[in-house]
Parts: C-alpha cells; structure tokens; sequence
C-alpha cells in the first residue's frame, strides 16, 4: 500500500490493467507534458482523476481531443461552459452531485462566484488551453 495523498495536489492516473497510480504533484498546465511523458503506453485508455477547488472563474479553456471528461460538482455551485467544435456553445449549472460530460474535442471552462470542489475524470492525450 503506498502512503496517503490529497486527491487536491497529487492527481490519480487510471491505466491499462487496472493499474491505478499516484501522480506528481499538479503544477498547472504545463504538467500535462511530463504526464504524457510517463503514460505514453496507455494514453488511449487512460484517465486522470483529480480533485479542485475554486472561488473564481477560470482564467483558460481547455479541452481534452482524446475522450470525455467528467466534470462532477462535490460542494457549492459552478457553470460549465462548453464551445463545440461547429461553434455552438451550451452551459451546464451544476450543484452536489451533479455532473456534467465534456465529450473530446470541446473546449470547455468554468465559472464560479464561490467555494467549489470538483471532481475531474480526464482523458489527458493531448490536452490543450487558451486564454480564456
């Protein structure tokens, strides 16, 4: 058994054979590359679990071209706001327990004008920003 970590700081990486392992500490986007660094071999299959908490909107969109992400709210309130890639946009109010499915090529962002913690199932391949 490895020892306890905060889902906050040290994200989970769900890979093939149902390995799960712990991550280095998230230092922003730029993390991303050393994540694909590490996971090349099982990129396609997968997923980043890891925990956030925010007050404000976001400054950037991101967007995952590899699969879908889950967006689920843990506590407070928080919109979801998702571009398509044909333009259209949609935004998702979400509260405790609700979620919300960013499908793979969706840019996407949040606002929040309040505490917020949410939880986030990633597929990483490729992971992208802008400014918001």
């Amino acid at each position: 058994m490895t020892g306890s970590k905060s889902l906050f700081d040290f994200p989970i990486h769900l890979g093939l054979g149902a390995k799960a392992v712990s991550e280095p500490e998230f230092t922003g986007p730029e993390w991303y590359d050393g994540y694909m660094e590490r996971h090349a071999g099982d990129l396609d299959e997968g997923r980043i679990v890891a925990m956030y908490r925010f007050e404000e909107p976001w400054t950037s969109w991101e967007v995952h071209p590899a699969g879908d992400e889950v967006v689920c709210c843990i506590q407070g309130q928080m919109t979801l706001h998702q571009e398509l890639p044909n333009g259209d946009k949609r935004s998702y109010q979400l509260g405790p327990g609700d979620y919300a499915i960013n499908p793979p090529g969706v840019w996407h962002t949040a606002d929040a004008d309040g505490p917020v913690v949410a939880l986030f199932i990633t597929a990483g391949k490729g992971t992208e920003n802008r400014p918001r």
